[in-house]
């Protein structure tokens, strides 16, 4: 995985992912969850396709705006562009925006943590342990 790398995750608004239908808001407009969702997507996306088996990657920091509202039935592309790796190669921070086809969307940062899978999953079901 290098700096600048960049990876793009495209779907199509529906009626079940607007804010009306999530409770985010009262219109039927790509909701703000679902952006931040598939921006998401694109950096672990990304990343999935890098790692070993055994091992995955985990959200950590979301930093987002949404700048511009999105219809049902609007092809929505989020991108996502690794903008730093932390010393110990653990931590990916990924620059992210989203486009319909009429422009810019949504925009921010995106972090994320290399994990586990095992051991991260034996960690999260203790907590179901008296």
């Amino acid at each position: 995985m290098q700096i600048g790398d960049t990876y793009e995750y495209k779907n199509v608004v529906t009626k079940e992912i607007t804010a009306g239908a999530l409770g985010s808001g009262g219109l039927d407009i790509f909701a703000t969850p679902f952006l931040i969702c598939w921006m998401e997507a694109a950096a672990y996306y990304y990343m999935k396709e890098q790692l070993p088996e055994g091992k995955s990657s985990v959200g950590t920091m979301v930093n987002v705006r949404h700048v511009s509202p999105s219809p049902i039935g609007a092809e929505i592309t989020a991108k996502a562009e690794l903008i730093a790796i932390s010393e110990n190669g653990k931590m990916y921070t990924f620059k992210v925006e989203a486009y319909d086809n009429k422009g810019l969307i949504g925009e921010g940062t995106h972090e994320r943590a290399i994990i586990d899978c095992e051991r991260f999953m034996k960690k999260c079901l203790a907590k179901l342990e008296d």
